[in-house]
């Protein structure tokens, strides 16, 4: 029987499945990252390593990718997906959280990287728009292995986490006028260069208006049926279908998919469903991204390498040194702390995988020359690959460039230590009103705070505060907790209470905690992990609200406050129900240890 399958296609997309299933296992178990594990699999087991050999060895045909035109598909969906979980990270609440960071820094070193390697490729040959478009597009770094290396590390939340994730949120943010930039040259050039940009632009504003309109009346009514139905492949369903076909609409509207796919996100980011949409598609973006840094992985010629290997070796030098200098200026004068901003330069030097998807898209529409582009691919991946290594030199000079400052003699205070007392952590503007009722009813109390800034001039100011880190668990030794009453936590930062609370518990089973949390969500969550008591800012601040109108209404101030009470101890014990908490036992006991910390 003969067989009817294309198997050329399906040749070419065993060898990228097999990449993502034995290949990158492998690679990630040795503990590179798996962006590099699939851009190094793309340049060898493509047309242009071990593909070149097929006339010589027939059996590599099984193992190489023959015709990069089967897996383009795929790799055009990879970047579609790509755009699309930006939109979906790029919510208002966040950049305005760090709008000085993204919109300062992050927009100044777009600029500026663009401008000087824009100006070496101008003096290089290049046109002026063929310049901007390989300025801008080697000025990005690398959003997938940045954030990983920095997530494996656990270093997101520290100054030089969050300066870098800012540069990269303000270089995905240029990523869409980049894409327009290039598609509106790409057009041709015929007629006036003003007429054809205005024309361009009125007619993506106007398709990208229609995918907003439409999206805002059609996206929240289709998900709000899917989800009625209650069945997880539908709602995946979908998902996939509103992905691609906003990137079909842009497409036939003359924009790129990617674009389109942006704008969905987008829109899709300040809805309900965003958690659900993100778990929907957790499955597929890990392996059509994959694909995707396979397929420029392709691109690299490795005969090119081997031609220029010096120019190629200087190109990559002189783009870190140029990017990671301009990001440590601009760090410093953002106020970073030397060690912080080398950091953020070795780490944003590099260039990223938005240089593939722009000089791609510019290859293909003839604005860049074929042998640029495989130079400047052939760049962008050798500089991505020395990311890792960049960020363990990071890591290593920290200690040498500290800004020693000197001690504080308050920092050096440390607790005495007590019996039957309540330690608070934190010191801020909760924890001081916290402080100043144990004083009126003049209950012992030890206050520690992890501020090095704040405890001295507290200190000053007649405050008894101590300097120390509350995970610490010889820290809490040292404040007595082995003979503390409670642990009374009034940080605001989840992590930190759960390590907090997480260390105390080890220490002490029986001691009372009571901690302040965000929501109900979060209290449900600290009495999960062992708190006694806990207190959701958004309930309390509802029962504060209550009982300030009733009493303004004229309801009697004892009725009020025992409702008030009583409506709180409710809260209290739905929680620690929800939390698996045994409410009826542990509520006594709790009683007990608050009359007995008031008293």
């Amino acid at each position: 029987m003969t067989s009817t399958i294309n198997v050329h296609v399906y040749s070419d997309a065993l060898v990228l499945l097999g990449t993502a299933g034995v290949v990158i296992p492998l690679v990630r178990r040795f503990g590179f990252n798996p962006v590099l594990g699939y851009l190094g699999a793309g340049a060898i087991l493509g047309p242009l390593g071990l593909g070149s050999f097929i006339d010589r060895f027939p059996s590599l045909y099984w193992f190489t990718v023959v015709d990069p035109a089967n897996v383009s598909g795929i790799a055009n969906l990879g970047v579609v997906f790509l755009l699309f979980l930006i939109g979906m990270e790029l919510s208002y609440d966040r950049l305005r959280a760090m709008h000085r960071l993204i919109f300062g820094l992050g927009s100044l070193q777009i600029i500026l990287s663009t401008v000087v390697i824009g100006l070496v490729a101008a003096l290089a040959g290049s046109k002026a728009p063929v310049a901007l478009i390989l300025g801008v597009c080697l000025a990005l770094s690398s959003t997938a292995i940045v954030v990983e290396i920095l997530s494996r590390q656990k270093r997101l939340n520290t100054s030089a986490g969050r300066a870098s994730f800012a540069v990269l949120l303000a270089q995905d943010l240029a990523v869409v006028p980049l894409l327009l930039f290039i598609t509106i040259f790409g057009a041709g050039d015929s007629g006036s260069v003003i007429a054809t940009l205005a024309l361009a632009l009125t007619n993506a504003a106007i398709a990208l208006g229609v995918i907003v309109v439409v999206g805002r009346v059609v996206m929240r009514p289709l998900f709000r049926l899917v989800a009625s139905v209650g069945m997880s492949d539908l709602f995946v369903a979908t998902t996939l279908f509103v992905i691609v076909a906003t990137g079909v609409a842009a497409a036939l509207a003359g924009i790129s998919m990617a674009l389109g796919a942006f704008v969905a996100g987008l829109l899709l980011a300040e809805t309900e469903f965003r958690k659900a949409i993100e778990t929907a598609i957790d499955p597929f973006k890990g392996l059509l991204l994959g694909l995707f840094f396979f397929t420029v992985g392709m691109n690299i010629d490795f005969g090119q390498i081997a031609r220029d290997p010096v120019w190629l070796i200087a190109g990559a030098t002189g783009l870190i040194a140029v990017k990671s200098s301009i990001l440590v200026f601009l760090a410093r004068m953002f106020r970073l702390s030397w060690p912080a901003s080398i950091e953020v330069g070795l780490l944003l030097g590099p260039g990223g995988e938005f240089a593939f998807v722009g000089i791609g898209m510019a290859t293909t529409l003839g604005l860049i020359d074929a042998n640029v582009s495989s130079f400047a691919v052939a760049l962008t991946t050798l500089t991505m690959m020395l990311t890792p290594a960049l960020a363990h030199v990071a890591r290593q000079l920290a200690p040498i460039v500290r800004e020693d400052k000197p001690l504080d003699p308050e920092l050096s205070v440390t607790p005495s230590g007590g019996s039957g007392h309540a330690i608070v952590v934190g010191h801020g503007r909760v924890g001081q009103v916290v402080c100043a009722m144990l004083d009126r009813h003049q209950f012992k109390y030890t206050a520690v705070d992890n501020d090095a800034a704040a405890v001295p001039e507290q200190r000053r100011q007649g405050r008894t505060v101590f300097y120390g880190d509350a995970t610490n668990p010889e820290f809490l030794k040292s404040c007595g907790l082995m003979e503390a009453a409670a642990v009374i936590v009034t940080i605001n930062e989840a992590r930190g209470i759960d390590e907090i609370v997480a260390q105390v518990r080890a220490l002490r089973k029986d001691v009372l905690i009571v901690s302040r949390a965000r929501d109900a969500d979060h209290a449900r969550h600290l009495y999960g992990i062992g708190v006694t008591d806990a207190v959701p800012e958004t309930i309390e601040a509802s029962l504060l609200l209550s009982e300030a109108a009733l009493i303004g209404l004229g309801v009697a101030m004892g009725h009020v406050v025992a409702s008030i009470h009583e409506k709180r101890e409710e809260f209290r014990h739905e929680l620690q129900q929800a939390a698996g908490s045994a409410g009826s036992a542990s509520k006594p006991v709790a009683g007990t240890k608050r009359r007995r910390l008031l008293r």
